[in-house]
């Protein structure tokens, strides 16, 4: 797995890539270069990983268990190897978890079950329930669903957390949810968001006009939001 690295010191940002993206596509779209001031004047260092989403949440040949079991090793990864990398790396006491599209999944659902292990997430037109069709996107899932899908779903588990000492570690967390008006997920964030303002979590749901859903609306919202 491989990763790019941006600026000299600040917060670590952990950036997951697009739908089937790539490490290096932050990078080409400009959005490294909308975040230029932060990363120059030292608030924030990026850390733009790799997925394997085309063999995880999109592999369509694949049944579904084995599409969650790859999804959950890819966030392994993550916990056993990349955050460990960070923290040798880096020596700053804030990470933030960031993502544009099924990034911002990425980033907000594992915040939201690991919150204990960062300060921030930020997620620019993400979508939080895999399993519900919306538009030309399907359910990834192909209508199936179990335990494991339940868990790394954001809108199907925050209505059900209970735990005290987890919903404490959820609301010390800086949350932004940003999405367009007319995006195809503009409902599914308005329901984390829901979920969330019924757990007491403090959190912005930052609506944009039109679809948004695009590199150059989420350049502008990285130099609000990050």
């Amino acid at each position: 797995m491989e990763l790019l690295a941006f600026g000299h010191a600040g917060a670590k940002v952990l950036v997951f890539p697009t739908r089937e993206g790539r490490f290096f596509d932050y990078e080409d779209w400009g959005l490294v270069e909308a975040s230029r001031s932060s990363i120059e004047n030292g608030h924030i260092r990026l850390y733009c990983v790799d997925a394997v989403d085309s063999e995880s949440l999109y592999c369509r040949f694949a049944p579904p268990p084995a599409r969650v079991q790859r999804h959950r090793q890819y966030e392994q990864y993550i916990l056993d190897e990349v955050l460990p990398f960070l923290h040798a790396e880096n020596g700053s006491s804030s990470t933030i978890l960031h993502g544009c599209s099924i990034g911002a999944y990425h980033a907000v659902s594992l915040a939201l079950r690991h919150p204990s292990l960062f300060t921030k997430v930020v997620g620019l037109s993400g979508r939080y329930d895999l399993t519900k069709p919306v538009g030309t996107f399907d359910d990834l899932f192909s209508g199936y669903y179990d335990q494991d899908i339940y868990f790394i779903t954001p809108n199907h588990f925050v209505p059900n957390l209970s735990d005290p000492q987890i919903l404490s570690a959820i609301r010390r967390l800086d949350i932004t949810l940003a999405v367009g008006e007319e995006d195809p997920f503009h409902e599914s964030n308005r329901m984390l968001s829901e979920a969330l303002r019924e757990k007491d979590v403090p959190h912005n749901l930052a609506i944009w006009p039109g679809e948004s859903h695009r590199a150059k609306y989420w350049r502008e919202m990285v130099r609000h939001y990050l």
